[in-house]
């Protein structure tokens, strides 16, 4: 029994839940403003409390999950279309220029931290979902071209390739019919990760003002506006703060769950 991949599979389901549920229900209407209300402690009138202006913090942050989950899913798509298939041409050209011109960019990319270059290009593009998918998304290109074209260097020598050359396929119909396919399980581990380093990244863009904008609720902002009322209301801060917490800690052990389950060799291990 793979408990990694039982126990992440079972902290993501119930984020995704949350979130497939707030487009039909929320306790909340999380536009409404209760001032009234402001900074209560959680009850059954409202289960996790309400922040500084009177809002449900248990409907902010199942609106909050659709929000960091969609950013996150579109910046990986964005990532793993552009840069598996950059990965696939490098390998298939290695030693050229091809692949000289896209080593050098994935190392140029690589030379700035991630969230550096994720405020740099919200800060020029402006603040919003859609940039933050924008700048995610261009960090994970490199990610995943470095990564395929790696294992594909390793592939190109097998016997199964070289009998593929043989039969006169060409080099890009041997990267699509069969290293490609020889890489899925590596793909579908490195976008599990990067999934849950998305969330982060935009939890960070939020805070600092370039994610998601108001009313959009956005769980880095609700950190955020909570930074200054933790001694007044610590359920403000707590509430988003444990929701990041365990939504990347179960994509990671889904992650590392896949992982084990994928690879024949650590199943052996393991056994």
């Amino acid at each position: 029994m793979n408990r990694s991949l039982i126990l992440g599979a079972a902290l993501s389901s119930l984020v995704v839940l949350a979130a497939v549920i707030s487009f039909l229900w929320t306790p909340a209407n999380v536009e409404s403003m209760a001032i009234a209300q402001r900074l209560k402690p959680p009850s059954p009138a409202h289960w996790l409390g309400t922040d500084h202006f009177g809002r449900d913090l248990a409907s902010m942050i199942m609106v909050g999950a659709r929000t960091s989950l969609a950013v996150a899913l579109v910046a990986v798509g964005i990532g793993m279309g552009l840069g598996v298939p950059l990965g696939l041409a490098a390998a298939a050209r290695a030693g050229g220029w091809l692949d000289e011109l896209i080593s050098r960019g994935n190392d140029l990319i690589f030379a700035f931290p991630s969230l550096v270059i994720a405020i740099l290009i919200t800060a020029i593009l402006g603040a919003g979902a859609v940039n933050a998918i924008i700048a995610i998304g261009i960090f994970n290109i490199p990610v995943f071209a470095r990564l395929t074209r790696g294992a594909a260097l390793s592939l190109w020598k097998r016997d199964f390739i070289l009998a593929a050359r043989v039969a006169g396929k060409s080099r890009t119909r041997i990267s699509v019919e069969h290293i490609l396919p020889n890489l899925t399980n590596l793909l579908i581990v490195q976008g599990t990760i990067q999934f849950s380093l998305g969330i982060l990244a935009e939890a960070g863009l939020s805070y600092v003002g370039l994610g998601a904008q108001p009313p959009i609720p956005s769980w880095g902002r609700m950190l955020a506006d909570a930074q200054t009322m933790v001694a007044l209301a610590p359920h403000v801060a707590l509430v988003p703060g444990l929701a990041i917490v365990l939504t990347v800690l179960g994509l990671n052990l889904l992650g590392d769950g896949l992982r084990d389950q994928l690879d024949p060799k650590l199943r052996v291990m393991r056994s």
